[in-house]
């Protein structure tokens, strides 16, 4: 899953919401001199991406892109469902999504110095853009992907894939419904898990 999904599925500690966030800029396990609610986030963090690329329900989406952007096809499908959970957020959510995101936006700037140094060089790109709110328009999730594809240096082609979003809307959303109610589930069990440790 992508950072909005991520966000949302730390549930209400600010902390364990930044371990969360954070986890992709960390190499290895190189972890454990952050706070125990963070390192919480972190491990929600593996165990999310674990569960997400094992799922039936997403491996369907991602082969559906698989001819065309190959090994790319699994951080595709993770933007687009993270379209999906912004575009139908207050079916998730009953704090509308503009105040969700400033209020993680808030938590950053708070936290900034904690914050691995990528991230911290992250963070304006992604206030500056609103990159969480601009999920929620096929505009918006068509800017990540021509991000995304710099950084490839234009060899992964994933600005082209807002095409197969377009072209297979309903289904992408459908298996996105499908999969996020199971991986809300799992999530809210793991985190208990991690709690009681």
């Amino acid at each position: 899953m992508n950072f909005l999904a991520h966000i949302y599925l730390s549930g209400n500690n600010k902390k364990i919401t930044i371990g969360n966030f954070i986890a992709d800029g960390i190499r290895g396990n190189k972890y454990d001199h952050f706070e125990d609610q963070i390192q919480t986030g972190i491990r929600l963090h593996l165990q999310i991406d674990t569960f997400t690329d094992a799922h039936p329900t997403v491996r369907k989406s991602t082969k559906r892109l698989h001819e065309n952007y190959g090994h790319y096809s699994g951080i595709i499908v993770d933007i687009l469902y993270d379209h999906y959970l912004a575009k139908n957020w207050s079916k998730y959510s009953d704090v509308p999504l503009e105040e969700y995101i400033d209020d993680f936006y808030e938590t950053l700037e708070d936290n900034f110095e904690i914050l691995p140094q990528r991230i911290q060089k992250m963070m304006p790109h992604m206030l500056a853009d609103n990159w969480l709110l601009s999920y929620a328009s096929i505009e918006g999730i068509s800017k990540v992907l021509e991000g995304m594809n710099k950084r490839t240096k234009n060899r992964s082609k994933m600005n082209l894939a807002v095409n197969e979003l377009e072209e297979f809307y309903k289904e992408f959303e459908a298996e996105f419904t499908s999969f996020f109610d199971d991986l809300i589930a799992f999530s809210n069990q793991t985190l208990d898990s991690l709690q009681s440790q």
